[in-house]
């Protein structure tokens, strides 16, 4: 795994690092260590995403590196540039960043996902591992790479996110052992915590207000929904990032065993999240309607309103646990 990386390396100068649009904790931790291995290596390098950081994760870009896509300042880059595409390996997630990746030299993927059809980029996917921060703490740890402090408090926050504080499926051995570096190098996990869990604006509680409201129960108690519409997001004034982590709540009754939460967003797409126990593999589900992501945690964009989306979700759904 490690020879692949280290080849590609060795091809290229400059370098440009991207992940999923919007980001999330896990793609940008994963960018900060994999910069800190192009810095050792005396590499060039930007670290550039489709839109600006989501405001809860604001603060894990301690230094500031961290650029949003601008074509005037950036349109240059890829003829002369390698593009490192982290916790995705889909074009259709990079959002603006997509026209920047194919005009790069070469393409190189670093992710955890469960790539269901094939990438059409080389790279290191490792669908074992419960995280890309994980991944790239390893990936560091083999190249005898110092991750900074910053960078090790990124990295162990998206491990969190990703893995819900350790607790999701795909947790084990390689998670705490990579844990443990980061907390070696001086990661605070309740610092993450507080960041993660206790850092919201007041109008993300509002918004959730309006989340509960809607909440419904479907396929015999066994599915949760929930749906938020562009009016929910103004009388609370809030914006689509303050609703994430919703679709989580209803799954701690012991009864349901997949919840889903719809939002409107300006943009025009509708965004369906979907959560499950067990074996309950949500990522077909999302695969479906164009999406993926992981096992227990996946989701996908609609480009019918609301309403049809929950439906068609619904459907597909509850066709998925009759036919378990």
């Amino acid at each position: 795994m490690i020879d692949k990386l280290k080849v590609f390396l060795e091809r290229h100068d400059l370098f440009i690092l991207t992940t999923h649009d919007p980001a999330d904790a896990d793609g940008l931790g994963a960018e900060l260590v994999i910069a800190c291995i192009l810095r050792e290596k005396g590499k060039q390098f930007r670290i550039i995403n489709s839109s600006p950081i989501p405001e809860q994760f604001e603060f894990m870009d301690r230094q500031g590196v961290i650029e949003r896509l601008d074509t005037e300042k950036h349109g240059d880059l890829p003829e002369r540039a390698a593009v490192i595409m982290i916790d995705t390996a889909d074009l259709h997630n990079i959002g603006q960043m997509r026209d920047l990746v194919c005009r790069a030299k070469e393409v190189f993927i670093v992710d955890h996902h469960e790539i269901i059809s094939a990438s059409h980029f080389p790279g290191i996917c490792d669908p074992q591992a419960a995280s890309t921060c994980e991944l790239a703490v390893e990936l560091a740890t083999e190249l005898g790479v110092a991750i900074e402090p910053g960078a090790a408090f990124a990295a162990y926050t998206g491990m969190a996110y990703d893995t819900g504080f350790f607790a999701y499926q795909k947790t084990g051995p390689r998670s705490f052992r990579a844990a443990i570096t980061l907390l070696a190098l001086g990661a605070n996990p309740s610092e993450a915590y507080e960041k993660l869990c206790e850092n919201s604006a007041t109008r993300a509680l509002l918004l959730q207000k309006k989340a509960f409201a809607s909440l419904e129960i479907h396929c015999g108690g066994q599915i949760a929904s929930q749906v938020l519409r562009l009016e929910d997001f103004a009388e609370a004034g809030a914006v689509s990032d303050d609703a994430d982590g919703f679709v989580n709540a209803p799954m701690r009754a012991r009864e349901i065993r997949v919840s889903v939460l719809v939002k409107e967003s300006r943009k025009g797409k509708v965004k369906c999240s979907l959560r499950s126990k067990g074996a309950i593999d949500v990522s077909k589900i999302a695969h479906d309607f164009g999406g993926g992501g992981h096992l227990n945690a996946a989701g996908f964009k609609s480009d019918v309103n609301v309403d049809q989306t929950l439906a068609l979700a619904l459907a597909k759904i509850s066709g998925y646990l009759g036919a378990k």
